[in-house]
């Protein structure tokens, strides 16, 4: 009796070992088919859950730049180089400029006269190793020396965006550091300040300065309203006629530059006699501004650079230009320039306050031109840099031009 049962135990032991061997070489088979068919585990891989969770879990974040790129930076930035005309500019607006570690050929080139504000507020930017040429024509290897963690690219008005975006992935490729580029915009229309907005706010995420983005928008938003509410009950028929020249681009300079979209006319409901010539920057005919014939003339003081001083010597020496009612009345002012390595908006913003106080003195009587200037200039660059400005144009900002 006890010896059938021994066996009978035994046999059910055998068949419990012969099963859990089929068991466990089952599910070996199926890891080994698991790990050989990729189809298996794709879908997972695929996943933008799972990628997120990635990046999260190594210090990582994924945006999506101006140019509908995803870059995946990481999340606490310290070391960045700023590419294009005014990427710097706005680096600073975001009180980042801390973290640099390389700039271009035109942030460190000594120039007689320095148009830009940030650099009259940051002059240590100059003292920066070189990353490449102006304008964005970035050097790699240079950039690689200084090893930043993210490369950040802007780019000008009028570049198309497909060829933007692909700058943007040979630079990243060629460095292997992200790039993050975006496009300039400008405060001239919805379409280009909606722009500037979000590359503001892209850099902000970039750089964990989402607050102060958004405060610098609403700070623009604020002085353009109040420029606004101050002007706009003005009936038409008492609206001046206004002209700006010498608006400097890429240079200084004369009379026949003009912006025919000149915000600060725009914000103060001036009437631009330009305004039909389009909506970037044009060089007119003599024959057309004598035509116009404004009531009040405006010069960009960086025409000055020109020699012969510009734009306000031919003022005073063109015979052709003699019988202007702005020049026969004594209306002709100086603003500071704002087209220095791109726009510098914090000077357009003081200019339109300047040009709002010539223009309706009983709606701007609060106003110190010069001292508002300077509380614009101390909020986007961080230091009230008015005089420094000004006095390299001979303090002809701000002032009534004698001829």
């Amino acid at each position: 009796m006890k010896l059938g049962h021994s066996n009978k135990l035994n046999k059910i032991i055998l068949i419990g070992i012969f099963i859990a061997a089929l068991v466990m070489t089952s599910g070996c088979t199926d890891k080994s088919a698991s790990n050989k068919n990729p189809e298996v585990s794709a879908p997972a891989e695929a996943s933008g859950a799972v990628d997120a969770d990635k990046a999260a879990e190594s210090g990582m974040i994924t945006l999506t730049d101006g140019f509908g790129r995803e870059v995946t930076i990481p999340e606490n930035v310290e070391r960045v180089v700023c590419s294009g005309a005014g990427c710097l500019r706005y680096l600073v607006y975001l009180q980042a400029q801390d973290h640099i570690v390389g700039v271009d050929s035109m942030e460190k080139k000594e120039n007689e006269i320095e148009g830009r504000p940030y650099v009259h507020a940051n002059p240590q930017l100059k003292e920066y190793p070189l990353i490449g040429e102006a304008r964005g024509e970035d050097d790699p290897e240079k950039i690689l020396e200084v090893n930043p963690q993210v490369i950040l690219k802007s780019s000008m008005i009028g570049q198309a965006s497909s060829s933007t975006a692909t700058d943007a992935d040979a630079l990243q490729e060629k460095t292997v550091i992200p790039v993050v580029s975006f496009p300039y915009g400008s405060l001239n229309n919805e379409e280009q300040k909606t722009e500037m907005y979000s590359s503001l706010r892209i850099m902000g995420e970039a750089m964990r300065k989402q607050e102060r983005a958004e405060e610098v928008i609403s700070y623009i938003e604020a002085t353009m309203q109040d420029l606004e509410n101050r002007t706009a009950d003005i009936p038409e028929s008492e609206r001046k006629t206004v002209y700006v020249g010498g608006v400097s681009m890429a240079g200084a300079h004369g009379i026949i530059s003009t912006e025919p979209a000149y915000a600060p006319f725009l914000w103060v409901n001036a009437k631009n006699v330009a305004a039909g010539m389009g909506t970037e920057h044009a060089d007119i005919a003599k024959e057309a501004l004598v035509d116009w014939d404004p009531d009040y003339i405006f010069i960009d003081v960086g025409t000055l650079q020109l020699g012969n001083e510009g734009a306000i010597g031919e003022l005073k020496n063109d015979t052709s230009l003699a019988g202007l009612s702005a020049v026969k009345n004594g209306r002709v002012y100086g603003v500071i320039p704002y087209n220095f390595y791109s726009t510098n908006y914090e000077s357009v913003l003081a200019n339109a306050y300047f040009v709002g106080k010539v223009l309706y003195p009983d709606r701007f009587e609060d106003i110190d031109p010069e001292a508002k200037a300077d509380e614009i200039y101390t909020f986007f660059v961080g230091k009230p840099v008015f005089s420094d400005l000004n006095g390299q144009y001979n303090n002809m900002g701000f002032k009534q031009i004698p001829l």
